[in-house]
């Protein structure tokens, strides 16, 4: 019964219990309205005690609903579900209780607006699209009403802007509510990632204070050395500068949010971002977008798999002295591309349709055939002496 991408755990707790009373609030307040109708009206029911009796159902159902909403767990299909079906059973007593003659004149059905908390229920548990629906099945329990009563004049203006304030109650509310939870999750978030980086930020000074200086020592006293001492500095002063790219970085950035997968599944989004920094050293620049680029999850990873493979060969083929660079890119087009370019020697144009003739299927599977799964695009330009790039471009499901 949801709509839109709510995860659990992200926010929203706090804000659906302060939703379910307001609820029940309005549910009250229509109820002792609905009351002060039917005790007006009373003399005139073709048969009154079946008002009362409408009257005792709908305040049941009130005080059940009331904390049935407050449980979690009892939120699923059958509550709204009864809940809708509670309100239509009201509203369709009406031509039983009422004489057609007062159906006709206009008279408002015996739950009055009562039954716009079935609404409120359907869209603050599953949104616009519940909301109006539940409006729907209302509206025609109202039409049912005329019909039922077989009055001559047809359907009266109250009834149709009954109808109408039931539509927009369900559209404004259910969409009003989303909003609301998107931006307590953001809020949950944002509180969250301050929290990591005053952390991290702590930790950054303790290691500067440190392990940082440890290893420049040994970088420096290594290169004096010579020798063996001088390639365990050398590997110190590798190590010292990944560290810093580390504690430089921003925190990790979890799964971005719920999504629909094809066919109907859930699935989720994780930011490609971090996948990729993960891989930057002092031979490998990694260059993202300051915002996160939302990837379905196995699409990043395919993806990180891919730049992975691009990596690996610049390694093997290039010789250790080699740098790359990796370059992540989002336009806000429905495109990712994802750049791995490097200073190596290059190759030559028909190289490697010679590797996969010879049966070395390295760039074909681990980074085109990756990439074509994913419904993307992958170029590679390169010459003798100019180096390589491998240009990944993938489509974003929006």
């Amino acid at each position: 019964m949801t709509e839109g991408n709510r995860e659990p755990g992200a926010g929203g707790l706090g804000l659906e219990v302060a939703l379910w009373r307001a609820v029940a609030v309005y549910r009250g307040l229509a109820l002792v309205y609905a009351a002060v109708l039917i005790a007006k009206n009373f003399g005139g029911y073709a048969h009154p005690l079946g008002g009362w009796a409408v009257l005792a159902v709908m305040a049941a159902w009130t005080v059940y609903t009331v904390f049935a909403y407050r449980d979690p767990r009892r939120r699923g299909r059958l509550l709204p579900a009864a809940d809708v079906a509670v309100a239509a059973g009201c509203v369709l007593a009406t031509a039983w209780v009422e004489t057609p003659g007062n159906i006709a004149a206009g008279r408002p059905t015996l739950p009055v607006s009562w039954v716009a908390a079935a609404v409120l229920s359907w869209a603050v548990a599953g949104g616009r699209r519940l909301g109006i629906a539940a409006a729907g099945i209302l509206a025609v329990a109202n039409l049912l009403v005329h019909a039922l009563a077989q009055t001559s004049r047809g359907i009266g203006t109250v009834t149709i802007n009954g109808i109408v304030l039931l539509f927009l109650a369900g559209l404004v509310v259910g969409h009003v509510v989303r909003l609301a939870l998107d931006a307590e999750a953001r809020l949950a978030r944002a509180v969250e990632l301050e929290s990591a980086t005053r952390e991290r930020e702590r930790l950054a000074r303790r290691i500067h204070d440190s392990v940082l200086q440890v290893l420049a020592m040994v970088q420096r006293r290594g290169g004096e050395l010579g020798g063996e001492a001088a390639e365990l500095g050398r590997l110190a002063g590798e190590q010292e500068a990944a560290l810093r790219s580390l504690i430089g970085t921003s925190p990790s950035r979890p799964p971005v949010r719920a999504v629909r997968a094809p066919g109907g599944g859930s699935g989720r989004e994780v930011d490609l971002a971090p996948l990729l920094t993960a891989h930057a050293s002092t031979s490998v620049t990694v260059s993202t977008p300051a915002t996160a680029v939302p990837l379905p999850e196995h699409a990043a990873r395919e993806v990180e798999a891919a730049v992975a493979a691009a990596l690996d060969n610049v390694r093997r083929h290039c010789g250790e002295g080699a740098r790359a660079w990796v370059l992540l890119e989002d336009d806000g087009t429905g495109r990712v591309t994802v750049s791995v370019r490097d200073d190596g020697p290059g190759m030559a144009a028909d190289r490697l349709d010679r590797a996969a003739a010879d049966g070395r299927l390295g760039v074909a599977q681990s980074i085109r055939g990756r990439i074509r799964d994913l419904g993307g695009e992958v170029s590679i330009v390169s010459a003798p002496g100019e180096g390589t790039e491998i240009e990944m471009t993938v489509p974003v499901p929006r």
